[in-house]
């Protein structure tokens, strides 16, 4: 979708349906309202499911700090959430016995993750989503052609879906091997704790150094690699997915963790990657390495010191 930015190809319109036009005619527009619809969307799945556990005064099954929203047992937030929450959290994906089914708990599985993602990661990428939206409607202002940023998000999201994609497989793996129970909360501390202290690592390593860089400037990529085709644009959102994959891959594993449906720690880790996107340094890369293998250590030295014999 090219966009001209002239306002006179609206005049053939009704003052209203022009209006209209001018407003969605411009890119900074169309990229804000677009990051806003689709991470709602993935937070209101999240919200809907996660009710089920509201409901029936479940919460703190999903993981360390989900505790706080548990409520008394209530009817009416059952419904839809009942039903998600039991799909989801209550299937026997992963286990021997389900094979039959897994196709359709695979496809639930991944909806959920890719609603994670959407919730998550498009919040981390609107500045890069607006500064490329900025440049289309300095193009259009000119009358130049201009790609819709529709197209950047499009090839954004789809490395995201694969990243959806990747994620399922793995929850399958790890209920396999009963490193996950059927709320996919962590069955292990020794497990939360080495992907911890795994996280933290890669936030000292030079391929998250480069990658943040370069997510925290994007004007220069995109100023140099502009362009009036919609393929072009959807291949550099396909780059910038991918180098905000790398920089965030090992912090969105951290879910595996703390509770895939843990949404305290949704909410934490998307600000903390968000925050790292709009710093100036690369300071927050390392103090947040350094929180994950602290909290990490403590995990691992708690499951030791839970199977101490009592004397």
């Amino acid at each position: 979708m090219a966009l001209a930015g002239d306002d006179h190809d609206l005049t053939h319109l009704s003052p209203a349906a022009a209006r209209l036009g001018h407003v969605f005619g411009r890119p900074r527009t169309i990229a804000v309202v677009c990051v806003a619809v689709l991470a709602m969307v993935g937070w209101l799945f999240l919200a809907v499911t996660i009710a089920g556990a509201l409901g029936r005064g479940q919460a703190g099954t999903l993981g360390f700090g989900m505790e706080l929203f548990d409520l008394p047992a209530r009817r009416e937030l059952d419904g839809l959430g009942r039903t998600l929450f039991d799909a989801l959290c209550r299937s026997s994906f992963g286990s021997a016995t389900a094979a039959a089914g897994i196709v359709g708990d695979a496809a639930l599985i991944f909806v959920m993750w890719c609603a994670m993602t959407l919730a998550m990661m498009l919040p981390t990428a609107a500045p890069m989503i607006v500064t490329y939206a900025e440049l289309a409607d300095t193009a259009a202002r000119r009358h130049e052609p201009a790609v819709s940023p529709l197209a950047l998000i499009a090839g954004y999201v789809a490395v995201w879906f694969g990243f959806a994609a990747i994620a399922t497989a793995l929850q399958f793996v790890l209920i396999r091997l009963a490193l996950l129970d059927p709320a996919m909360a962590p069955a292990s501390p020794l497990f939360s704790g080495a992907i911890f202290i795994a996280a933290g690592g890669y936030q000292f390593s030079e391929l998250k150094e480069a990658c943040v860089t370069r997510c925290q400037r994007p004007f220069p990529f995109f100023f140099a690699r502009w362009s009036s085709e919609p393929r072009a644009i959807l291949r550099l959102g396909l780059q910038q997915g991918l180098t905000c994959l790398g920089c965030c891959w090992a912090a969105m594993l951290v879910m595996f963790a703390v509770g895939v449906m843990n949404v305290v720690w949704m909410a934490a880790i998307g600000l903390v990657m968000a925050a790292e996107k709009i710093a100036t340094t690369n300071r927050l890369n390392r103090t947040v390495g350094a929180a994950f293998v602290a909290i990490g250590m403590v995990l691992i030295a708690s499951a030791g010191i839970a199977h101490w014999p009592v004397r």
